[in-house]
């Protein structure tokens, strides 16, 4: 027994686990088992509902020389060039301009913000209505006769893809706005004052002051828009519908593993072998950005 006023001292090396257990299980249940399990698959011929036999990286050599994969491979990253600069300097641009104290700036931050919280599918189709023939911006192009015929940004791969894109850096510039503002938010005012008194105007604060602190958040951001940028499926399929486009052509990774995995043939190994793929695609990419950050901080 313990003496009166007294707190009991726990002693036992296995109690600060029971904490952790159900975390870990959730972790091996919902991350590491899956994982595990896609690793098997992919070397399998396996297919949805069914079993299949080993075959090695048989997988692996089919999609390195599959044309459907490389021209997925080839849209992500072309995707991830185009969205994350924009992801990473627009945001930056708005949170200086809603950090301003005037009237009304509230409601143009909830704006700014509103389209974050919306489902992807809602945005998704929102665009659809103003990109398609007779939707608004072909309409007021037409209007303002700078076109005779509608400009196909849902019926022409190239353009399906861009429309995608944009709609990305719509859904978020928000996001990534609030992780500017909390990096501008420790940025000492006093350094803004000197420069003022130093002659220095809105241009050269920015650049000399604004961007040199903020450029951590600057890499993290880039990192987290290229992870999601690589994980693009929700726009695609949205604006180009089943097929990704004419002919597939606006198809990215997640779309290629989604359709070979859940399409007609249901190939369980192969899409586990293009979603392994993917993962080191991200992992690369991830690591770069790491890299990159360590640089920043030496």
């Amino acid at each position: 027994m313990t003496p009166a006023g007294t707190r009991p001292t726990y002693r036992r090396g296995w109690t600060p686990y029971l904490f952790l257990a159900p975390g870990l299980a959730a972790v091996v249940v919902f991350g590491l088992w899956p994982f595990a399990n896609t690793v098997v698959l992919s070397l399998t011929d396996a297919r949805m509902l069914a079993g299949g036999r080993f075959v090695g990286l048989a997988n692996y050599t089919r999609a390195l020389r599959d044309p459907d994969f490389w021209q997925a491979a080839a849209n992500s990253v072309l995707y991830l060039l185009v969205a994350v600069p924009c992801l990473v300097v627009l945001p930056l641009g708005l949170a200086v301009l809603v950090r301003r104290e005037v009237p009304g700036i509230g409601f143009f931050r909830s704006a700014f913000y509103t389209p974050v919280i919306a489902s992807a599918v809602v945005v998704g189709l929102v665009w659809q209505w103003v990109l398609r023939s007779d939707g608004l911006v072909n309409t007021v192009l037409r209007e303002l006769r700078l076109v005779s015929e509608p400009v196909p940004f849902l019926t022409d791969s190239t353009l399906l893809l861009v429309s995608a894109m944009v709609v990305t850096v719509w859904k978020g510039l928000g996001y990534y706005m609030v992780f500017y503002l909390a990096a501008l938010g420790n940025v000492p005012a006093s350094l803004y004052e000197a420069a003022a008194l130093d002659g220095a105007g809105p241009v050269r604060r920015f650049v000399s002051i604004t961007v040199p602190s903020v450029r951590p958040m600057m890499l993290l951001v880039g990192t987290l828009s290229a992870i999601s940028a690589l994980r693009v499926f929700t726009e695609v399929y949205i604006l180009g519908g089943e097929s990704g486009g004419p002919g597939g052509g606006a198809r990215t990774l997640p779309f290629l593993i989604r359709q070979v995995g859940l399409g007609f043939a249901g190939e369980t190994g192969y899409a586990s072998a293009l979603s392994l793929l993917l993962f080191l695609l991200t992992l690369a990419f991830s690591l770069l950005g790491r890299r990159l950050s360590k640089g920043d901080e030496e």
